[in-house]
């Protein structure tokens, strides 16, 4: 006879009842999207930005349904800033069990055309930013006897894209970042897996058509076209991912790549 399904998943193995997770980039998009969805398996979220009125109210969003939530400002290109954050978030919680490296910025440019700041910015952002919070993150999780590390990473971090070339160049260095440290950390119980995801309905894709000089509409239409589910992503969909990779379910996942794209990359 069937036990039946609890409010956290089946067998309880989605189930995040008691850990505490860190999200950056969570003010909007993709960040938003799985700091909800973390906290609706049971997580106390730790959203992490540098939009501290969009982070507040995102905080605000997730408490008021019932979630526990807090907002931390934390620039992720900034060693210090980084540092006081895992520590402020292992003083507010007394734990910390899943970082979610997200914070991301594009510029869509080719070498020729991209200015050596912008590339700077790009790299420091995407790719920095996860070997920075990792680094302060890894010795409290250890300590805590493991956890999950889950690593925004792109298609194109795993094949060429236009005009984007290092936007191109930091998703590939986190896909293979991400293998270095679950082969490092695997010791402390620590899993670190990468999620990488095809076009997605957010404020981040809106920006790239303006870059781009295109209409917004009309570049989510013709992103969608591309894909074999005829569709772009939403939020959701990758924070379906990332709460998988976050919980029981993938105990023995990790250096590995989970694409997220509607067949994009088939």
């Amino acid at each position: 006879m069937s036990k039946g399904i609890d409010k956290c998943g089946v067998s309880g193995t989605l189930c995040l009842e008691g850990r505490v997770a860190i999200i950056t980039g969570a003010a909007s998009g993709i960040g938003l999207g799985a700091a909800v969805r973390l906290a609706e398996a049971g997580a106390a979220v730790a959203l992490l930005d540098i939009d501290t009125a969009g982070g507040r109210e995102a905080a605000e969003r997730i408490g008021k349904a019932g979630g526990r939530a807090e907002f931390f400002h934390c620039d992720v290109t900034s060693t210090e800033s980084c540092r006081k954050a895992a520590q402020e978030v292992e003083e507010s919680f007394g734990r910390i069990d899943v970082l979610f490296n997200n914070a991301g910025v594009i510029r869509r440019k080719s070498v020729v055309d991209l200015d050596e700041k912008d590339w700077d910015l790009v790299l420091a952002v995407n790719l920095k930013g996860v070997y920075l919070l990792s680094k302060y993150v890894i010795p409290i999780m250890a300590a805590g006897g493991g956890g999950s590390i889950i690593n925004t990473g792109s298609g194109w971090g795993l094949k060429g894209g236009p005009v984007a070339a290092s936007y191109c160049a930091a998703k590939g260095g986190v896909v293979n970042l991400t293998r270095a440290m679950a082969i490092d950390h695997g010791k402390d119980n620590i899993r670190v897996n990468c999620v990488c995801p095809g076009r997605t309905d957010t404020p981040f894709l809106r920006g790239e058509a303006r870059q781009l000089g295109l209409n917004e509409e009309s570049f989510l239409a013709s992103s969608a076209s591309r894909y074999p589910i005829q569709r772009i992503g939403t939020p959701r969909d990758i924070a379906d991912a990332v709460l998988f990779l976050a919980s029981d379910m993938s105990g023995w996942v990790s250096g590995a790549t989970l694409v997220v794209d509607g067949g994009g990359t088939a």
